[in-house]
């Protein structure tokens, strides 16, 4: 019979480890049930399992009881080692003889000690930065606790040292701030959490170290990174009836490597030199730990791999052997087995290189998928980018399945805390639309609008308000909801139901604007900041009721507003757009976690939460530098020198335990490595061991061994094949040409429209027969054409009010209305800034040059309509234009355009790609205006007006010129009029493509130009 393993049987003190290979808490679990063998089954209700997580221990008890089967078990009381209780296993009650203080909440902690920066330290610093400074402060303290640094006073001594200025100022504020912050807490009745943690574990090392424990007790998991976490595992190694159990220890790494670790702290082994060390043992004293019975040849691959991981990662200056370590591990052939062991090693290994995160979220999430098609197959997604996990949750939705995700969702990103941006957004700008609108359509507001539908209220205040240019203030939003009441340009009412439909939004319009004034009331202009989260509160509460703090994201919301009323008082006052950015990144940086899985055999890890996890299918991502490993952290407070002065640990500490994260999760039977060639859109640079694996693999790849890493691609086509189109072949469309009937073709249009005509027909088809108008975006940027519309009207007003006798002021008015009129048009503040210098430019040269216009003694018509009639063979068509400006005198007229882009060039006119100005010559010389018969143009005038270096220019034609090229203008048009009349002739997208970039179209959408003239290749493209 089989001898039963006991792991308290040797003498102590009792080291054992389990190697990388193996999935450390299953066999952790098969280890205690083999012991278990000889006792009663309540015998393991007394043992202790101290493991390093809490994820860590309910995954080893739900290990516990898979593998005892149907055989009754008594659990252990398994213990996170990072979390414990002082009234709790594994102490006895009141062994400690004292109970500590309750630890600080953290969001509270990083309130008060912002508030104390700003009381005692830096008076009047925005309350953002201080917390900023408050969290840097934090991580400051949390490492001199956990490192149980005890003078944490001397700090204030290292300015003596020859130490930079800001090196200085730094010390000398740490020296003041660890001094006050625990005389805070004391006041309070608080501790640090990290003080309180690294306390617990300390009385816990000194407890058992003077009265070991007399149940069975195993440590298992922790490397011991923090002092009193490694002095509770030499308690519980040396205890009659304790063991540790370390994880990944590599028995295999060379004597000479293993002693130089001490000094290469980004070696994955480093923490356990540290650990081992510390307390004098030596590595070929640690036993391995129970191994149940396995397949050999997976056993064999296991080491292989182990082996092949380790040597990879061996510090650089141990890598000068790496072709003579190849040679010596083939020629040994791996302790006797048959094989090569680098081939052995990367059996079941494989790399996949991806394009960008996007191809990488596809791509992880298909193989997660396809691990579901094998019963009882589990796959863990293991990677520190919480984006790509969030990504790849993202893509399994599409077949319902939601994996268990270790990183929670941020609350920004949850209908409570977007309620509650949006909500800090309108009262920082309630009339941005994009906020607007957002907050009205959220799906938790509820309004009483008094018998108003709501949902007809927020779509004609968007449709007639919220979309264009952005409005200034309330006034100018209902006069925009009037003028859509109004009648139209060409004088026709609207229909009743139009005008019931923009009446709607007013009562809906006055409701925001009373919840903006109450909201916005403490702010004068600005408001201390616990009053600014009260104003914050109400209007959530007003918009969507108490109801909204319900649920797991409501209570984080409820709490995070809480600790800026109770913790905010002190931070002073902060602004409008300052509070609605530290709203925002509170709630980008509150996580919440809500369960919710449906697939448990699928989980989303971090590489922290990965640690001691183990599935049959590994997916290591993020294998890039700075994501994976990420860089090592830079101390805002503490030079390397002065951290070595405090003994606390270097940066790349760190490191060293990501590698070891890396190495345990690679070690599984089917271990995938994912890498993205770009990141963010940038090129992105290989993990710094997946690189070293590859030049080991490289270097062992010969002739007669040839050996390779796998880099599979079938998931990656397969994952793009699903959001490909079902054709093989891309069916790219062609060239639109539709051909309506000619009675449905438009029998009037006008100059502009006649220009658009001659460029892209198509862009006539859709506005006029298809009846498509664009609508504008809400918000839209008020820039080139806004900027025209503006400077027109200026030059309108201008004209009006002074139709014959310039004032002597006319530049100081002309710059005053030019302002106004950008104001009106929707011009922002930081648009205004640059627009002021420009318009005081256009100014002094429109005024200079309306002088000399004037001085000619010309009437002057503003925006006047004309129009003609033009036989054609399907009936006649009206021709229309409304001139920016018509000078009349005794010879002619003169016809002016203002432009604020480019104006067209000569060749342009000529050949009739630019006709508004030559058309509207041909009509003032055939129909004339209305109170005028016919007159010739004998002139037409482009005038620009930028206000840059050349603040303007006018470009003519004159006379019997002007009049050639109306003549030729009008007679190109009754040619395409006659062409159009015609049922076969189509109306082409772009037959003038040079003009598409400058000139881009509303409609190219709907005509698919990306499609037949970029991608397809088109010039000209078949017509269907």
């Amino acid at each position: 019979m089989t001898a039963r393993f006991d792991p308290f049987a040797p003498q102590g003190p009792r080291w054992y480890a389990i190697e990388a290979r193996r999935p450390f808490l299953e066999d952790l679990a098969a280890g205690v049930l083999d012991w278990l063998g000889e006792h009663p089954p309540e015998a393991l209700s007394d043992a202790v399992i101290l493991l390093p997580n809490r994820r860590a221990a309910r995954a080893f008890t739900s290990a516990l009881t898979t593998l005892s089967g149907d055989r009754p078990v008594l659990l252990p009381q398994v213990r996170p080692l990072g979390d414990l209780e002082e009234d709790e296993p594994p102490f006895a009650p009141g062994e400690l003889g004292l109970d500590l203080p309750p630890a600080i909440a953290p969001l509270t902690r990083r309130f008060e000690m912002a508030r104390m920066i700003v009381e005692d330290f830096r008076p009047g610093l925005a309350p953002l930065r201080a917390l900023e400074m408050a969290d840097a402060l934090g991580g400051f303290l949390d490492s001199c606790q956990l490192e149980e640094v005890e003078d944490l006073a001397r700090v204030a001594t290292l300015v003596e040292g020859d130490l930079a200025e800001h090196w200085q100022e730094s010390a000398r504020f740490l020296g003041l701030a660890v001094e006050a912050w625990p005389k805070r807490l004391a006041a309070m009745g608080l501790v640090d959490p990290a003080w309180r943690r690294a306390r617990l574990l300390r009385l816990l090392a000194d407890a058992w170290s003077e009265r070991p424990p007399t149940q069975p007790v195993i440590a298992a998991g922790s490397t011991g990174t923090a002092p009193a976490a490694a002095d509770v595992l030499a308690a519980v190694a040396r205890a009659p009836r304790g063991c540790v159990v370390l994880p990944g220890l590599d028995r295999d790494l060379a004597a000479g490597v293993w002693s130089q670790l001490g000094d290469n702290e980004q070696h994955p082994q480093n923490a356990l030199w540290r650990l081992l060390n510390r307390h004098e043992i030596e590595r070929g004293a640690v036993r391995p730990w129970f191994e149940p019975a396995s397949d050999p040849a997976a056993g064999t691959r296991g080491r292989a791999r182990q082996r092949l991981l380790n040597e990879a990662l061996r510090p650089a200056e141990a890598t000068d052997d790496w072709r003579a370590l190849i040679r010596d591990l083939r020629a040994d052939a791996f302790r006797g087995q048959s094989g090569d062991p680098i081939a052995q090693g990367l059996e079941g290994l494989s790399v996949i290189t991806v394009r960008a995160e996007e191809d990488a979220a596809a791509t992880l999430a298909l193989m997660m998928r396809e691990t579901l098609e094998t019963p009882g197959k589990t796959c863990a997604l293991v990677t520190p980018d919480l984006a790509l996990g969030r990504r790849v949750a993202a893509r399994l939705e599409r077949w319902n399945v939601v994996a268990d995700s270790s990183s929670g969702q941020p609350l920004s990103r949850m209908l409570a805390g977007r309620l509650v941006d949006l909500a800090a957004r309108f009262l920082h700008q309630p009339l941005d639309p994009h906020a607007l609108l957002g907050l009205l359509k959220h799906p938790l507001v509820r309004l009483d609008l008094d018998g108003v539908d709501p949902a007809t209220a927020i779509r004609a205040l968007e449709e007639h308000a919220l979309r264009g240019p952005r409005l200034r203030d309330w006034a100018r939003a209902r006069r925009a909801l009037l003028k859509a009441g109004e009648p139209r340009d060409d004088g026709r009412p609207r229909s009743a139901g139009a005008v019931e439909r923009v009446a709607a939004p007013r009562a809906l319009l006055d409701r925001l604007e009373r919840l903006s004034d109450a909201a916005r009331a403490p702010f004068v202009p600005d408001a201390p900041l616990d009053a600014a989260a009260r104003a914050l509160t109400g209007l959530v509460e007003a918009l969507a009721g108490h109801d909204v703090w319900a649920g797991p994201d409501g209570e984080a919301a409820a709490a995070l507003l809480a600790g800026l009323i109770e913790g905010g008082a002190s931070l002073g006052a902060v602004s409008r757009a300052d509070f609605a950015e530290l709203v925002r990144t509170l709630l980008g940086e509150e996580t919440v976690r809500t369960g919710g899985a449906n697939q448990p055999r699928l989980r989303i890890l971090g590489a922290i939460e990965a640690r001691l996890v183990r599935a049959d299918r590994m997916i290591l991502a993020g294998l890039e530098e700075g994501v994976w490993p990420n860089a090592a952290p830079t101390d805002p407070f503490l030079s390397r020198p002065m951290r070595k002065a405090l003994s606390l640990p270097p940066p790349e500490r760190r490191l060293g335990q990501t590698a070891q994260d890396f190495v345990q999760a690679a070690c599984a039977d089917e271990a995938i490595l994912v890498h993205s060639e770009r990141r963010g859109g940038q090129p992105a640079v290989k993990s710094r061991w997946l690189w070293r694996l590859e030049m080991l693999t490289r270097g062992a790849h010969a002739e007669d061994t040839p050996v390779e890493l796998e880099r599979p691609s079938i998931q990656l086509d397969q994952a793009r094949a699903l959001d490909a189109p079902a054709r093989s072949t891309p069916d790219y469309a062609r060239r639109p040409a539709p051909r309506p009937p000619v009675e449905r073709r438009p029998r009037e249009l006008p100059v502009t429209g006649v220009e658009r005509w001659v460029r892209d027909p198509y862009a006539i088809y859709a506005r006029y027969v298809l009846n498509l108008r664009q609508m504008d975006r809400p918000g839209q940027s008020a820039e080139a054409m806004a900027r025209g519309n503006a400077v027109h009207k200026a030059v309108e007003r201008l004209t009006l009010s002074w139709p014959e006798t310039l004032p002597d002021d006319c530049a100081d008015q002309l710059e005053t209305l030019l302002l106004e009129e950008l104001g009106h048009h929707g011009f922002e503040d930081a648009a205004m800034a640059r627009e002021t210098p420009l318009a005081r430019n256009c100014a002094r040269w429109l005024s200079a040059w309306e002088a000399e216009r004037r001085a000619r003694g010309v009437e002057i018509r503003v925006e006047e309509k004309v129009e003609m009639l033009i036989p054609a063979p399907a009936g006649p068509f009206k021709l229309t234009a409304k001139a920016d400006r018509i000078e009349l005198s005794a010879t002619g007229a003169a016809v002016l355009d203002f432009k604020t882009g480019q104006i067209p060039s000569a060749k342009q006119v000529k050949s009739g790609f630019s006709p508004q100005l030559t058309l509207t010559g041909a009509i003032l010389a055939e129909a004339g205006l209305g109170d005028v018969g016919p007159i010739p143009p004998e002139e037409l005038t482009y005038v620009r007006v930028v206000g840059r270096k050349v603040p303007g220019q006018a470009v003519r034609a004159l006379g019997e010129e002007a009049v050639a090229l109306s003549e030729a203008a009008l007679a190109g048009l009754e040619t395409r009029i006659a062409r159009f009349d015609d049922a076969d002739t189509p109306y082409l997208s772009w037959v003038a493509p040079q003009f598409m970039g400058s000139f881009g179209g509303n409609y190219d959408h709907l005509a698919r130009v990306w499609e037949w003239h970029v991608v397809g290749g088109e010039d000209g493209g078949d017509v269907e």
